[in-house]
């Protein structure tokens, strides 16, 4: 499946896609997990999950908020309490219902063989150069009478290695809603970071998934630490009240634990045996093709530095 360079990008009027790999050069956005997909990370391997309850969390409950506040205010609320379950009731069915499935596997990026394992159905797995693998951030429009609306994801997409797959198993990609454009990118620099600079380039939220301690004690040992970092007004007005009745972190924390605490692993013999750490004289190189085009977007992004600094 061809797609255009790393680096194209083609706008129309009401979208945008901005396309990243291959081969995976520099996107020139600092990497952030902005979704937490990381699920973990060493010094051999990143493994990404596409299973995110928080973010649903993060998204429905303010939405419920508002709502009880419009039923709140409003004489006669029914038509309101009507909406409010069609939009919620709805999407809550769906989480729900995701809740009693078991958990997808993640998706690991080996940066000493630079190869990629995605699982499939029925316990098979495919093996991925990791410099075959795409990705594309994609961002549509619509205006209507209240306003521009924009949404957007990061795709990742992967090829069969098996020549001889049949048409409904050649592809399989992830899609990340994350909106698209430089979030998308900056999402993308997680996976391609790790890979082409190093664990240490990418920060992570796993220590979430080690959980020692209860789920208040744990609330309050963050927000002690948000207070060293902002102070207790800012704390107490962020991580205190919208945490806790906009974006219920308590909640998301509940149902992470249940789970996430740990996430799932690559079960099979031959992939354990895969993601074993390797000597530093065996690990893959880069092509010379992603060398050289690394060396010329890198050279591009400190010519486009220098002239936003004129």
């Amino acid at each position: 499946m061809s797609t255009p360079p790393a680096g194209t990008t083609k706008k129309r009027m009401l979208s945008r896609n901005d396309y990243l790999a291959p081969l995976p050069i520099p996107t020139g956005r600092k990497p952030s997990d902005v979704l937490n997909i990381i699920w973990r990370k060493n010094e051999v391997f990143l493994d990404i999950g596409n299973y995110s309850i928080g973010s649903a969390v993060m998204v429905m409950w303010p939405t419920l908020m508002v709502f009880v506040l419009m039923g709140y205010i409003t004489p006669e609320p029914g038509m309101i309490w009507i909406a409010a379950l069609i939009i919620i009731g709805i999407p809550s069915l769906i989480l729900i219902q995701g809740l009693f499935r078991e958990v997808p596997l993640p998706v690991r990026f080996n940066r000493q063989r630079r190869e990629v394992c995605v699982p499939r159905e029925d316990g098979e797995y495919w093996i991925v150069p990791w410099e075959s693998v795409t990705a594309a951030a994609t961002q549509q429009s619509s205006v209507s009478q209240a306003g521009k609306a924009t949404m957007g994801l990061l795709i990742i997409g992967f090829e069969n290695p098996d020549p001889l797959a049949e048409e409904d198993n050649q592809h399989f990609s992830l899609g990340f809603n994350c909106g698209g454009g430089t979030t998308a990118m900056a999402l993308w620099e997680c996976m391609r970071s790790y890979m082409e600079v190093g664990p240490q380039a990418v920060e992570d939220q796993t220590a979430r998934f080690d959980r020692s301690k209860g789920i208040w004690a744990t609330y309050l040992d963050d927000l002690i630490k948000a207070s060293k970092l902002r102070g207790w007004f800012v704390t107490v007005l962020w991580e205190g009240f919208c945490g806790i009745f906009i974006f219920n972190t308590l909640l998301i924390d509940v149902l992470e634990r249940w789970k996430l605490n740990p996430p799932p692993d690559l079960p099979h013999p031959d992939i354990i045996e895969w993601s074993k750490p390797l000597p530093p004289e065996q690990w893959a190189q880069r092509s010379p093709e992603l060398e050289a085009a690394i060396t010329q977007r890198e050279a591009e992004l400190a010519a486009q530095a220098e002239r936003a600094s004129a």
